[in-house]
């Protein structure tokens, strides 16, 4: 058969994008966190709704980015595990906690141990697999934990551990 006659643009309308990468990490998530993913899924939807109601729909990158993404927030979400903080007691530092720390220099800070997916370093929410979440998992109000750090160590206090919605109780 002669190259005159085939297609080297077939599949072309069909843009093939890389999959967004699934963490391989349990994916416990706190209700804001699972709240924050089912928002995220419902927006994806509508777009992508919205996407293929376009009159001109020549450019399919768009919709091929949507569809990535929905399935992206189906995997999350069906292996989210939620969990409570409500009910923790406070006498240590768990998942969905505010805990406050005094650094070697007598600075305060405060961190909230959330899911992998609500993890936002400027705001003080970090993941459990984090080094600094690692070492403050299971510590009390006086204890002091060494944050592991590239940078070189760094030795925090536990000052206060609050539920998160009132991290100055």
């Amino acid at each position: 058969m002669s190259r005159a006659f085939v297609n080297e643009d077939a599949g072309a309308d069909r843009p093939d994008l890389p999959e967004l990468p699934v963490s391989a990490h349990p994916n416990p998530v706190t209700p804001r966190g699972l709240a924050d993913l089912q928002a995220r899924l419902a927006v994806r939807l509508a777009d992508l709704a919205a996407l293929k109601a376009r009159a001109d729909r020549l450019d399919k990158l768009p919709e091929a980015a949507a569809e990535r993404d929905i399935r992206w927030l189906e995997a999350r979400l069906k292996s989210a595990v939620l969990v409570d903080p409500a009910g923790h007691d406070l006498s240590e530092v768990a998942f969905g906690l505010a805990v406050t720390v005094a650094d070697e220099d007598g600075g305060e800070t405060t961190y909230e141990i959330v899911g992998e997916d609500e993890a936002d370093a400027p705001r003080g929410r970090i993941a459990p697999q984090s080094p600094l979440a690692r070492a403050l998992m299971g510590a009390q109000v006086g204890d002091e934990v060494v944050w592991k750090r590239p940078a070189g160590d760094v030795s925090l206090e536990v000052l206060r551990i609050a539920h998160a919605d009132h991290p100055s109780a």
